[in-house]
């Protein structure tokens, strides 16, 4: 109050408008005796209220838009964890995806070994039977061919045998045969063919 006195006189003496030295007087006993208050207010009040006042304009012109900006950076964050999450389960599907193909990779490739060793197994079994086979087969061929031959060649000695036998039977009966001999032959072959007709 004394400030307000003091700019009054202040501004009395700025202006050239004076105010009576009584009324200074009365303004100062009265502001003695309000002091501490504004408007029959106490002065207390009007602070709280300034404080109340700007807190608000505060709340009003800052928080709200900072709440705002925090409500949307924290939907942000949720947004972008949620896409991190679905990512990362995504991820989690492929790793899945990519093990139970390598495993199913590694099983055919196994199955594929195996059915390498079954069917070479079988391709040498086929080829020993037929192997064998042929084995056998060229064996019974020889076999008859060398009976062929032997037989062949037993006939062609007992042919030879029965000529040089013939040759050798007409070389001595040639030469022991009289002429008598050979005329009772030659008698007694006609008869025997009399005989049988």
């Amino acid at each position: 109050m004394t400030s307000l006195l003091a700019a009054l006189s202040g501004h009395g003496a700025a202006t050239g408008v004076f105010l009576p030295r009584g009324a200074i007087r009365l303004l100062a006993e009265e502001g003695a005796e309000h002091a501490g208050r504004v408007l029959g207010i106490p002065e207390w009040i009007w602070q709280l209220a300034n404080l109340v006042l700007f807190l608000g304009v505060l709340i009003y012109f800052v928080a709200r838009p900072l709440t705002e900006a925090f409500r949307k950076r924290q939907v942000a964050v949720e947004k972008r964890l949620l896409e991190a999450k679905e990512k990362r389960a995504e991820a989690e599907r492929f790793e899945r995806e990519i093990s139970e193909r390598m495993n199913k990779l590694e099983s055919d490739l196994e199955e594929v070994r195996r059915r390498g060793r079954e069917d070479g197994e079988a391709a040498r079994s086929e080829l020993e039977q037929r192997a064998r086979g042929e084995a056998e087969r060229i064996r019974k061929d020889a076999e008859a061919e060398i009976e062929r031959r032997v037989a062949a060649a037993k006939a062609e000695l007992r042919r030879e045998a029965a000529n040089l036998t013939a040759s050798a039977a007409q070389e001595i009966v040639a030469r022991e045969m009289t002429d008598e001999d050979r005329r009772r032959l030659l008698t007694e072959s006609v008869s025997r063919l009399k005989e049988v007709q």
